[in-house]
């Protein structure tokens, strides 16, 4: 049975990155990209985060301090909180269409969303995904996973300001007064 609890989080993550990666094929052709130094920045971050997440062999050893017992009650709901967070980024990927790309854009015929998990929160799919990360870090109990928690936070946080100034400048008011009515990622907090 250890097996299971050893391959459960990296099944639903590359499940999610497989969905992710077959729905990025049918986007609306993109007018505005942002720049590949903030593309190539965030993905060597995920990199990272991901080396974090998979290996016990880095040399610093405050990583792997044991924030509580490891169990079976951290694993269950770190699976729970991971499933429902890719879940509603999944929605939000759905509700979104043919308006999403992986990197900061403008798209031709570009579309203010606000409804379904865009009416909830303005970035559900970050949400989503840090709530898996979050999920991930419960089960695994240590440092490390909250040290990936905030680091994932942090490159969301960039991009999302970035996206912000972007969705000002294409839809102006409508989108000022979405982003005084909506909360960034957090409903009634951030």
């Amino acid at each position: 049975m250890l097996w299971f609890y050893e391959a459960f989080f990296p099944v639903v993550w590359i499940a999610f990155l497989l969905y992710w990666q077959i729905k990025a094929t049918n986007t609306k052709t993109t007018e505005r990209l942002e720049p590949a130094a903030s593309r190539i920045l965030r993905v060597f971050v995920i990199l990272v985060v991901i080396v974090i997440l998979s290996t016990t062999r880095i040399p610093l050893p405050w990583l792997y301090l044991q924030l509580w017992p490891a169990g079976l009650w951290p694993f269950w709901l770190g699976a729970a909180v991971t499933v429902a967070g890719l879940l509603f980024a999944v929605w939000a990927r759905e509700h979104l269409g043919r308006n999403w790309s992986r990197s900061v854009t403008i798209k031709q015929d570009h579309e203010l969303i606000t409804t379904g998990p865009y009416a909830v929160v303005r970035h559900p799919i970050y949400t989503g995904s840090l709530a898996g990360f979050l999920g991930m870090a419960i089960a695994i109990s240590q440092l490390r996973g909250f040290v990936a928690l905030v680091l994932m936070f942090l490159v969301f946080w960039i991009k999302l300001r970035m996206e912000e100034e972007w969705m000002r400048s294409q839809f102006g008011e409508a989108y000022a007064t979405y982003a005084r009515q909506t909360s960034a990622l957090v409903p009634y907090l951030l």
